[in-house]
Order: structure tokens, then sequence, then C-alpha cells
């Protein structure tokens, strides 16, 4: 017996670590004992809490810092938690750290009971509806992360937020927010993560920032923020990702971007300003996305981005780059994305290139350039997209679509076209709107089976590389002509469609559009706000295109009407995302253009393949020489009346002539001298009778019926 208890006495000692480890984890995760309570000051505050953003369902007849029911709640997207620290005072008192509201479409207002939780470390009340402005009275929160984005909070950008010294991440995307940056945000020297995408906001950076020495991640992108790049982020030398994207800032990427070794992100792209460089970035070694769009980036692809062994994206597009792809790139081991359209490259088509397959999932896409040599036989090859990058138009082994412009080979024979862009075939008001239901759109070029028209698409969606590229409707749309909205085709950077072999002349394009992504309620789904450009020949006709804002809401149609002229037999739709808008809203990688449909009839046709331009300029001036030619025959008619009706007076004084002269000088004036020696000095039997003035004469060879009477020295005469 003494055995016995004496081995269940060890094994009590053994029990005790263990036991007394399981308590501590459950007091901090929740686990709660009789003598341990939330203070009342901030269940009162959680109270207060729930009434301003609307949200009913927690239950204060227990303890919120329970660690389950409705204070813990993690389904799917949807986070309700409260989390509660409860190692105070030995293990007795609980106080709030945690508060994490997220994808619940609460709404209402900021609360400002939350300054109450005085213990709070990380408040996330991201993707809701909540409006309204930001609490002066939140400069005392002592949290480390805030995070807002999402929602629909309105005014500017408190600078009381500077008041917050242990700030480390302040997210802030995809709101209402207008106005500067206030430069006292410089101040917070713990700001580590600064998002403040998809805003209102306005100006330039403030040189305060230069502060933030403690920055990793600096997203702006969509915002009227203007002036140059900063030559300060140089002091930003723990710098993962910068994210400037559709600013209105100008060109040149500092050279002081050399310094920031650490990055592995960068997005820069539409930068304003003259061309530049590529910035020297040899140094950041663990880059894994480079994405420097449309910044007049001129001069030589640079062969050292071939060596970086992380590079997994690659967009170069738009810029001015010239010269050979360097055989370099080749190399790259981790390359997924690489988007060089819409440059001047010239040389071969790299054979390395060519040999893609795609089961390898690498996408490539090398459009609009000016190759010479190494020409593929299909304008899309595994994942390449090749479509109008030869610069050689006449060459009889090029396929027309690798040709620029895409020029028709036959003769020219469509006067319309009509597709249901991003769904299948559907007849509308006798007209048939051909199918466009292609999956596939990374680097794409898709012609249709009847040859009449293609699209060429470029571009991933950030964030979500698995995302699809055509939207869906799956509620019933209260349209006319659901059938044309219910699916349409979207880009995350660039979508072209061609209508190809087509009469000269001038069109109607129609496009055909409809928000069918975001909602018109009270959720997070309504936040969301889409912005991009379309071009058509190349001229822009929308600017900063907002579907929703222009229709008037989501789900409601909304045709955009163009004319145009087409005068080599292709028309050309561009629709560009410029880095405007959300991309997060609901969720990662909603964003760019999308179109519904497309339908395009000719208005007036020229004939023999005459451009409209040239063929009214024809008209113009036939019809101005019609008018010259009537002008001077009625001026020749009314000189001849006036000759044989009115006795216009006519005077010549020139030199003596004689009468053989007279046919072709009947419209001059004659001397006496001269008329004397016509008429045989007025001999009688030259005089055939009496005019209405005198007598008339006939003249020797020519008659002229002449009246005539001496006035001074000058003979008047009419013919």
């Amino acid at each position: 017996m003494e055995m016995g208890g004496g081995h269940r006495g060890v094994l009590r000692l053994r029990l005790l670590p263990l036991l007394l480890l399981l308590l501590d984890l459950g007091f901090r995760n929740g686990g709660r004992c009789a003598a341990q309570k939330l203070p009342e000051q901030e269940v009162e505050a959680l109270k207060g809490i729930a009434r301003k953003l609307n949200k009913t369902d927690w239950d204060f007849s227990v303890d919120p810092c329970i660690g389950s029911g409705t204070w813990v709640n993690s389904t799917g997207f949807i986070v309700s938690n409260v989390t509660c620290d409860c190692s105070f005072q030995n293990h007795t008192n609980c106080h709030i750290i945690s508060l994490q509201l997220m994808r619940l479409n609460l709404s209402g207002v900021l609360p400002e009971e939350v300054v109450n939780l005085t213990y709070l470390r990380y408040l996330d009340l991201s993707r809701n509806f909540i409006q309204g402005p930001i609490p002066a009275s939140w400069a005392s929160l002592q949290v480390f992360n805030l995070s807002l984005q999402g929602n629909r909070i309105s005014g500017t950008l408190p600078k009381e937020l500077a008041s917050m010294p242990m700030l480390k991440s302040l997210q802030l995307e995809a709101n209402q927010f207008e106005g500067p940056i206030p430069p006292e945000l410089g101040n917070i020297i713990s700001l580590e993560r600064f998002f403040i995408s998809a805003n209102n906001i306005t100006g330039e950076l403030p040189s305060t920032f230069s502060r933030l020495t403690n920055m990793t991640d600096f997203r702006i992108d969509g915002n009227n923020i203007s002036g140059r790049i900063p030559s300060f982020i140089k002091n930003w030398q723990r710098l993962n990702r910068i994210d400037m994207q559709g600013t209105l800032m100008s060109g040149p990427i500092p050279l002081e971007i050399a310094l920031l070794r650490n990055l592995t992100e960068l997005r820069v792209t539409d930068l304003s300003g003259p061309s530049m460089n590529f910035p020297p970035l040899q140094n950041a070694q663990y880059l894994t996305e480079v994405v420097l769009r449309n910044c007049s980036i001129h001069g030589k692809l640079p062969a050292y981005l071939g060596q970086m062994q992380y590079l997994k994206v690659l967009d170069l597009s738009f810029n001015k780059f010239s010269g050979q792809i360097p055989a370099e790139f080749g190399g790259m081991v981790a390359l997924q994305f690489l988007y060089l359209t819409d440059n001047m490259l010239t040389g071969d088509l790299p054979a390395w290139m060519l040999k893609n397959k795609a089961s390898n999932k690498v996408n490539m896409d090398v459009s609009y350039n000016d190759f010479t040599g190494n020409p593929p036989t299909e304008c899309q090859q595994a994942n390449v997209n090749m479509v109008s990058s030869f610069s050689v138009m006449n060459a009889s082994s090029l396929r027309p679509c690798l040709r620029k412009n895409l020029p028709c080979m036959g003769k020219p024979q469509y006067s319309s076209l009509f597709i249901n862009c991003g769904g299948r075939s559907v007849v509308i008001d006798g007209n048939a709107y051909e199918d466009d239901s292609s999956q596939i759109g990374t680097s794409t070029f898709v012609l249709s089976d009847d040859k009449r028209w293609a699209y060429s698409s470029t571009g991933d969606f950030v964030g979500n590389e698995n995302a699809d590229y055509i939207a869906r409707n799956t509620s019933r749309l209260a349209l006319a002509h659901p059938e044309l909205y219910t699916e349409a085709r979207l880009s995350p950077l660039s979508l072209k469609y061609y209508g190809l072999c087509m009469e000269n002349g001038e069109y109607l394009v129609n496009l055909h559009f409809a928000e069918i992504m975001f909602t018109d309620d009270h959720t997070y789904s309504s936040n969301g706000k889409r912005v991009f450009e379309v071009l058509i020949q190349g001229a822009k006709v929308l600017k900063d295109f907002n579907i929703e804002d222009v229709a008037g809401g989501v789900n409601r149609a909304i045709s955009m009407n163009f004319t145009t002229n087409i005068t080599t037999n292709t028309l050309e739709i561009h629709f560009y995302w410029g880095g405007k808008g959300t991309t997060a809203i609901p969720y990662r990688g909603v964003y760019g253009p999308l179109i519904s449909a497309i339908s395009v009839t000719q208005v007036h046709r020229n004939h023999h393949g005459i451009s409209t331009g040239v063929f009214i300029t024809i008209i113009a001036a036939s019809c101005l020489v019609i008018v010259l030619l009537l002008v001077a025959f009625y001026i020749k008619v009314f000189q001849k009346k006036n000759r044989k009706g009115t006795g216009r007076r006519l005077f010549y004084r020139g030199r003596n002539t004689n009468a053989s002269e007279l046919q072709a000088r009947a419209q001059y004036f004659f001397s006496l001298k001269e008329i004397e020696s016509a008429t045989k000095h007025f001999d009688p039997e030259s005089k055939i009778g009496e005019g209405g003035f005198g007598p008339v004469y006939k003249v020797k060879t020519i008659e002229f019926k002449i009246l005539f009477w001496s006035h001074g020295e000058k003979i008047m005469a009419l013919f």
C-alpha cells in the first residue's frame, strides 16, 4: 500500500507541469475560471461597438473571452473573433487584445468606443460597409495593426494617426479617402506597411516619409498622387514591395533604387514624363515580380535580368525597348509570365521561346514588335502570343496575323461584325452575335472559326493567378437581351479585338457593357470600382471609364457608340487597364477591362479602297471646280448680254491691226483708225442698214454689227 501510494505521488508530480501548461494555454486562448472577469469598461465598449456597427449576434449573457460561441467564428472567409489575453494579474484578469470583424457586411460608422479597449493591439474591420471618417479620438489607440480596407470610409487621412507610436501596419486600401497625405504620418517611425491604394488621394508624397526607415511594404496604386518618384526611397533599406501603378507620378525612376537590395516585388506603371533608361536593379537578387509597364523606358533589355533565379513575373510591355531579346532570358528558371508586348524589339525571335510547351505553363507575350527573323508558322504557339510582331509586311512567308495591322490577304468582304464577348452565339434583332467563350487569356491570340475577327489578350491577375478571364452573372438580369450580358470577357492588362478583311469606310462601333461582378446592396461586394480605358483605331475614346458610374448602377446595360474610319481593311478595338480602381473587391484579382458585346455596322462605304478622308477631299474639290466653272460661265454670259443689250462702253487703245485679227480679238476695244480701216473709211457700199444708234456697216472678212458715233477721240462700239 505504501508503495502504491508512493507511485501515485510520483505520478501527481509528473502531471503537475502538464496541467499548469494546459491551464496557461487555456487562459491565453479564452479559457476562464470563475475568478477571472473581463473589465466592465471593455464589456461596455463591445456593446457600443455592436451598436455602431449594427452587429446583433454577440451574446453578452456569456463572457466575451470564453473563446467560443458568437465570440469566435471563422467560417470560410468570414471572421468574427474577439481574442483575449487572460495572463494579467497572475491569470485573474483578461483584456481584449485583438478584434477581427472581417467580411461580415457590417454597416454603420467607425465606433469611438474602440478607444476604451486599452489593451487592443490588432483591429481588423476590413471588407464591410462601414462609412464616415476615422474618429480623431482613435489617435490614442495602441494598436500594432489597423486594417480598414474595402469599406466606404471617407474624409481626409487624419493627421492624428501619427500619434499611434506602436503602429506597424496601416491598411486603408479601397475606401473613399481624399486630399493629400498628412506629412505628420512621417513621424510614425515604427510603420512597416502602408496601403492606401484605390482611394482619391492627391498631392505629392511627403518628404517626411524619408524617416520611415522600417518600411517593408508600400502600396499607393490608383491614386491621383503626383510629382516625381522621390529619391528618399533609398532610406527604405528594408523595403520588400513597391506598388505605384496608375498614379499621376512622373519618371524617371530614381537611381537610388539600386540601394534597395531586399526588394522582391516592384510594380510601377503608367509614368508620365520623358523617356528614361531601365532602372538599376542588379543588386535586388531576390526579385520575384518586376512590372515596369508603360513607363517610356527605352534602350536594350538588361541581360542581367535573365540571371535572376527567383524572377517569376517580368512585365515590360508598352515601352520603347529596342534591339534583340537577350539570350540570357532563356535561363530564367523560375519564370512563369513574360510580357514584352508593344515595344520596338528587333532581330530574330529566340529559338528557346518557340520551343516553349503548354505543359510547362510558362506564358510569354511578344506581340506588337518589329522582329525580322526566325518567324514562326503560327501566331499562337503553345503559351506564346506573337500576333503582329514582325515588321516585314510583304514577305510571302509570313502569316497575315504576324504582320503589322493584320492585313487582309484576300478581297475585303465584310461590312459588319457582332461578337458576344465571353458568351455563346446568340441572335439579337436579326443579328447573329458570334461565340466568344474561349477560357484562355494570359498570353493569347484567338482567331474566330470564320476568320472574320480575332482577339489578343495579355496579362495575369495579381494575387489570383488562377482567375477566370470570363465573368459570369449567376443572378437574373432584368435587362433587355440579358443573354448579351450574362457573361463578359475580362482582361487584367490589355485586350484587343480585331475586325478582319472589312471593307474600308465609315463605321458605327457599339460597345456593350454591364457591371456584373459587383453588387448594389449594403455589402462589401458593392465597394468595388472598375476603371479602364478604350481605344479605337489607336485613338482614345474612353478615359478612366467606370461602367457602374455611367450606367447608373450595377447589372444595368449601357451602350457606348463611336464612329470610326477603316482605311486598311482592319478594325482594332483596344481595352487597357492603367492601374486604377480596386483590385481586391470582392476578392483579390477583380479588376481590369470588362466587355459584354461588340457590334459594328457600316455607315458609308469607300469605293475602290479609297479612305473616307480622301473620298471626302475629292468630292469637296470636285464641287469647288464645278462652282468655279459655273461662276466663269455666268460671268461670260453676263458680259455677252451686256455687250448685246445694254450699250456697254468698250474702249481700246492699241496698235494698228487689220481685219484678219478681229475674229481673235472680238472682245477687245477698237480705235477710230481700226474701225475706219475695217469699214473702208465708212464706204457707203459697206453700209447694210440702220440701227438704234446709227448706221451698221459690213467689215472686211468678218461681219461685225457696229454702232458708233463720235465721242471725242473715241468710238463707242457694241458688237
